[in-house]
Order: structure tokens, then C-alpha cells, then sequence
């Protein structure tokens, strides 16, 4: 999978002084690590970037190199290939890291939508991959569409509500509860497109919250917006299968994928009857690709 060698002291010998680091090695791999954070740069439209994987991969004291550059500014690298670049994801103390708070404070200022952001992003990432071969398969590209995603969040809200009517659980908390479970129930409540005469899409609404999470993903690298049909069409990179495999064991994600989510090849949800459970637990602040505040 990761083809990165990791940051460790070397087992064999040192080595000898004309193998001592340079200032040009350290400028080349702070240079490797400066691509790798433009999510949009590909190596294949540009010599230098695909010379320094190329280098990277090949001598490895030079991998250790950048490995320690991305580590000291915080950065955790997920893969280096030509498919990906050099793919790195921010560590939760790094400068670079972009946190569920902050962004939903960009969108809204009602701060309860910060659980409906966060809930978009991980319908997002779980309609990509819904299944652990799709993560495992390089090849493998997701498709999703704004309108799909709405759509199988709705069917997943009322899919824990009949199993909370059930257990004979409370199924109308207060919209300002705590917790990503608060955030199923908003979501039903809220206006799919808005109030509009012309039923235009508000940012507020639902459409509107995950439009703004896939503009996110794809200004961030992880997805390709594709077309306009059903609120937006968008199509997978390599750096966001890398970005949800690394982030696949979140409680949160895995309780949405025992809900029986299968999208099919237009990017629209299904579910399917899930196996009994009584793990209902969701994790606050799960959102992909953030951090909790």
C-alpha cells in the first residue's frame, strides 16, 4: 500500500562523510514535501516534482529526509507514487491541520451546523468506499453525487429512527445535543433545497451543506467534479482513497456502514437490510478529513 519508507535511525553502519546530508538534500526534500501539499499538483505535468519522488523512491537516506520534514511540520505521508505524489495528511497538532469548527464557521453561523458538515463529509467518504475492497483496490475510483448523498443520509436518518422507535428510545432530543447522533435527526428536519419559490439551493439546507463539502474535497485535492446532474457529480482521487483509508476505522464511519449503504454506478444510494445491532453509539466530531476542535 504505502510505499514510503518510514522515519527510523538507520540499522546499518553510518555513513561515510561524503553520504553526510547537504543543504541541497534538505532543500530538495523541503521541496517534495511543498509538493505534496499542493493536493492538485500532478507529477506527471511536472518534471521536478516527479524526479523528486522518483528520488525518493529510489535512495532511501533521501526518503528519511523528507519522511523527517513532514514529520517536524506535522504531517503524517500516507503514500509516495506516481499516482498519488508525495500524499500527505495533516497530524491533529499540526499547523496544517483544518478543524470541523473552523470550517463550519466559514459556512454558517448557527454552530450546531458544525454536526451536519461533519456528518456530509462522512456520508461522503462512505458512498466512495463503501466496502473495505474498494479501499484496498489502487484502481478502484468512487463516484458520488450531491443529490445521492442527501438522499442516503435521509434513508440512514430514518433507518436509526425506526431502530430507536423500537428500542423505545427518545427520538426527538434537542437539536443543540452534543454528538453526531443530534445531527441524524437535524438533518430530516432540515429543508433539502430551501425555501425558495424556484426551490434554488440555500447553503443551509442539506444539498447545500454536502455541495459544500465536495467544493472542499475538490479544491483539496480529493475529488473531480465531473458534471452537473444531480446537484453535482464528482469522481474520486487516489489522495482521498489514501485520506479514507486512513481514516476507516472511525466508529462513526463504520456504524454508517453497517446501515447497508451500496451506491451504485451514477453516484445514487441504496441500503440494504442490516444485520441486528445494538452498537448505535456515533463519535462527535468524526467528519472527514478534520479534527475534533
Amino acid at each position: 500500500m504505502s510505499e514510503h519508507v518510514e522515519w527510523s535511525e538507520p540499522d546499518g553502519p553510518a555513513p561515510a562523510a561524503g553520504a553526510a546530508v547537504t543543504p541541497a538534500d534538505a532543500a530538495d526534500a523541503a521541496r517534495l514535501v511543498s509538493f505534496g501539499l499542493q493536493p492538485k499538483l500532478q507529477p506527471a505535468r511536472d518534471p521536478e516534482y516527479a524526479d523528486l519522488l522518483r528520488r525518493y523512491r529510489e535512495d532511501p537516506p533521501f526518503a528519511r529526509l523528507a519522511d523527517a520534514v513532514a514529520t517536524g511540520l506535522g504531517l503524517i505521508v500516507l503514500e509516495v507514487s506516481p499516482r498519488a505524489g508525495m500524499a500527505v495528511t495533516a497530524a491533529e497538532d499540526s499547523v496544517f491541520a483544518v478543524r470541523m469548527g473552523d470550517y463550519a464557521r466559514r459556512t454558517s453561523a448557527d454552530g450546531g451546523d458544525r454536526f451536519l458538515h461533519g456528518l456530509a463529509h462522512l456520508a461522503v467518504a462512505a458512498m466512495a468506499f463503501p466496502r473495505p475492497e474498494d479501499l484496498a483496490d489502487d484502481g478502484y475510483i468512487g463516484r458520488i453525487t450531491v443529490n445521492g448523498v442527501d438522499a442516503f443520509v435521509r434513508q440512514a436518518c430514518r433507518r436509526l429512527e425506526e431502530r430507536a422507535e423500537e428500542q423505545g428510545e427518545n427520538t426527538d432530543p434537542a437539536t443543540d445535543a452534543p454528538g453526531l447522533e443530534a445531527a441524524w435527526r437535524i438533518w430530516v428536519r432540515r429543508s433539502a433545497t430551501g425555501a425558495t419559490k424556484d426551490a434554488r439551493r440555500l447553503a443551509g439546507s442539506t444539498t447545500g451543506i454536502v455541495a459544500k463539502a465536495a467544493a472542499f474535497l475538490t479544491e483539496s485535492g480529493f475529488l473531480q467534479r465531473t458534471g452537473d446532474d444531480h446537484g453535482g457529480t464528482y469522481r474520486t482521487t487516489a489522495r482521498y482513497q489514501l485520506q479514507v483509508r486512513d481514516m476507516a476505522g472511525s466508529a462513526a464511519m463504520a456504524e454508517l456502514l453497517d446501515l447497508g449503504v451500496v451506491p451504485v454506478t451514477d453516484g445514487t444510494p441504496t441500503l440494504l437490510p442490516a444485520e441486528e445491532s445494538d452498537d448505535l453509539e456515533l463519535v462527535a466530531d468524526a467528519g472527514l478529513p478534520f479534527h475534533s476542535s
